[in-house]
């Protein structure tokens, strides 16, 4: 059983270790420790005053109480150092590692455009854009599309009123600048175009389309291959390869398809290129006559090439995307891949 002189020695190890805690936490557990109700060491002491003698009794319980009281004290005020100083600490330990910013990064199709871009800018073409809701005139009758070509059907475009309709291809902004600048022309016009396609790994009903057009005296179908085919090497590389296929527009004559080797599979086939090894990127051919007077300019003087390139599909094969609806999804694990 302790005595008084002991209770009394009690005090220095207790202000002790009330003094050594660095926070509240710490202070509580320094508490708990001395003035708890279950295990607390002063409370074991004040259980312990019946069993002292007698004679050494009063003295013995007047020490403890005064013990116990000391001790309580000392941690309030303690405490009341503790929160002042958690006060004014900074809310920001500015010494610490700060959390990097997360940046954004640019879509693919942006990425892409911009890149196509750049290389027709580097090739003489200048960029241009247009509006994405036109007239008729301009998606249809100045590009030499009559009324009864299946291309105006309304199932076959979006359709806002009567008159006005979202754009099926960029070739109306060809008409655009035509109808404002004289030739020579030179430009590219890349933007959204719509068309109500079944949508599947590599069509979609909204996608994005570069149109080129070229316009002066003497403008070949040979200067359109060297033109596409000099794009080709510089967005696929070196091993980049191209086809043109006979075909047929309203606005181009003579007319042909424009296929990329499929840098997806190597031209082994995939879903992407319906396993033929190639890739629709786009229609191409010089630009017809009529296209020329509705514009104002003079066809036996000048002669154009024209094409217009699938940005969307261009992207699949840069950055290796088997499905285009994944360039649409909106997944930032999709995106975060560029």
């Amino acid at each position: 059983m302790p005595t008084a002189a002991e209770v009394e020695a009690l005090r220095e190890e207790a202000f002790g270790a009330i003094d050594a805690a660095a926070d509240l936490e710490a202070l509580e557990a320094v508490r708990i420790a001395w003035l708890g109700r279950k295990a607390g060491r002063i409370p074991a002491l004040m259980q312990a005053i019946p069993s002292v003698p007698e004679d050494e009794r009063a003295t013995f319980g007047r020490a403890v109480n005064r013990l116990k009281a000391d001790v309580a004290e000392r941690i309030e005020r303690r405490r009341a150092e503790l929160a002042e100083r958690a006060e004014r600490r900074p809310a920001v330990d500015v010494t610490l590692p700060g959390h990097p910013l997360r940046l954004g990064r640019l879509h693919p199709i942006t990425r892409a455009t911009r890149e196509m871009v750049e290389i027709f800018g580097r090739l003489g073409f200048e960029c241009v854009e247009g509006p994405e809701v036109e007239d008729e005139w301009h998606n249809f009758v100045g590009l030499n599309i009559p009324p009864a070509h299946p291309a105006r059907d309304p199932l076959d475009n979006y359709f806002l009123t009567d008159k006005a309709l979202l754009r099926t291809q960029t070739s109306t902004v060809q008409i655009r600048i035509m109808e404002t600048r004289p030739p020579p022309v030179r430009l590219v016009a890349p933007g959204r175009v719509y068309r109500p396609d079944t949508v599947d790994a590599g069509h979609s009903n909204m996608f994005h389309q570069l149109e080129g057009l070229w316009v002066a005296e003497g403008v070949t179908f040979a200067g359109l291959k060297a033109v596409l085919s000099a794009f080709a090497r510089a967005w696929g590389g070196p091993q980049a390869r191209t086809r043109f296929l006979p075909s047929y527009f309203p606005f181009t004559e003579p007319s042909a398809e424009l296929y990329f080797s499929c840098l997806l599979c190597g031209g082994a086939g995939c879903p992407a290129c319906k396993r033929t090894g190639w890739m629709e990127i786009g229609g191409c051919g010089m630009v017809d006559p009529n296209v020329f007077e509705a514009v104002g300019y003079d066809p036996e003087r000048v002669t154009g090439l024209a094409f217009g390139l699938g940005i969307d599909r261009a992207a699949m094969l840069r950055y290796g995307i088997n499905d285009i609806r994944l360039l649409f999804a909106n997944d930032v694990r999709f995106l975060r891949q560029f």
